[in-house]
């Protein structure tokens, strides 16, 4: 007598608890929800909490879990957050000092984890509306400054898209359907004008000039509160690894807007 089938998202996260898979989320489990890991001790959770909600459109929060809890009760309620993020980035008074692939023996009773909606989930639903995602994408710093909240603080991170015009349209409609993902592009046109840092990419590789009739379009970012924790300089932080998202159990189209 076999169980009942497993989700794809629960599927994937067992083959990264096994180690099977060590790369990006990227295109794993369309249609489920990803999010960003923002995992620090319970003094600066409050901080942390507060700075998210007056930055929600790049710190939209879908879950946070008890002190001590390994496991997101609404989101994945068989996962294991130690052990089911494919890389978790160590940091250590604001300094990223390692990666690793499992966080069980950094693991305490006073870590609270922040589950930060992700704009990979929304992958699927562009590709279904003829926006590819799979190439010409970015993680860059911009000028934007958030607004800070305790120790935290910082500018805003970007996802940075090349787009056609009509491309760009459709996009726009629908990233606008998914407020818990990032929502509409913050800025379509001129990177300059949001000062974004096409020299030093987050993540992406070099940018190369922009070829005619492409659009640059930019979402807000996921990673702008794993930088406000690097600002904010605590003795401890643990985060995913850019573009190693948390797969949770919950369906993409749960958060789309009417």
């Amino acid at each position: 007598m076999t169980g009942p089938a497993l989700l794809e998202s629960q599927r994937v996260r067992q083959e990264i608890r096994a180690g099977r898979i060590t790369g990006t989320s990227r295109g794993l489990a369309h249609g489920f929800v990803q999010c960003n890991l923002a995992i620090l001790p319970r003094e600066y959770a409050f901080d942390f909490l507060l700075y998210c909600q007056r930055n929600q459109r790049a710190c939209p929060v879908l879950e946070v879990t008890d002190p001590g809890s390994v496991t997101p009760k609404k989101l994945a309620p068989t996962a294991d957050l130690r052990t089911d993020c494919a890389r978790y980035a160590i940091y250590r008074d604001g300094v990223r000092t390692e990666d690793r692939t499992d966080i069980a023996e950094l693991w305490c009773d006073d870590l609270v984890t922040f589950l930060i909606g992700s704009g990979i989930s929304i992958d699927g639903a562009l590709e279904n509306a003829g926006v590819p995602t799979h190439k010409d994408r970015w993680v860059l710093r911009t000028t934007l400054p958030t607004e800070p909240a305790g120790p935290f603080r910082g500018d805003m991170i970007v996802t940075m898209r090349w787009l056609t015009g009509p491309q760009a349209i459709t996009a726009t409609q629908v990233t606008s359907r998914f407020p818990f993902n990032h929502g509409a592009p913050i800025h379509l046109g001129d990177p300059a004008a949001i000062g974004a840092d096409l020299a030093n990419p987050l993540f992406g590789g070099t940018v190369p000039p922009t070829p005619p009739g492409i659009v640059p379009a930019f979402w807000a970012c996921g990673v702008t509160p794993q930088s406000a924790a690097e600002n904010a300089k605590l003795p401890f932080f643990i985060s995913h690894a850019p573009a190693h998202s948390f797969i949770t159990d919950l369906p993409a189209q749960a958060l789309m807007s009417a």
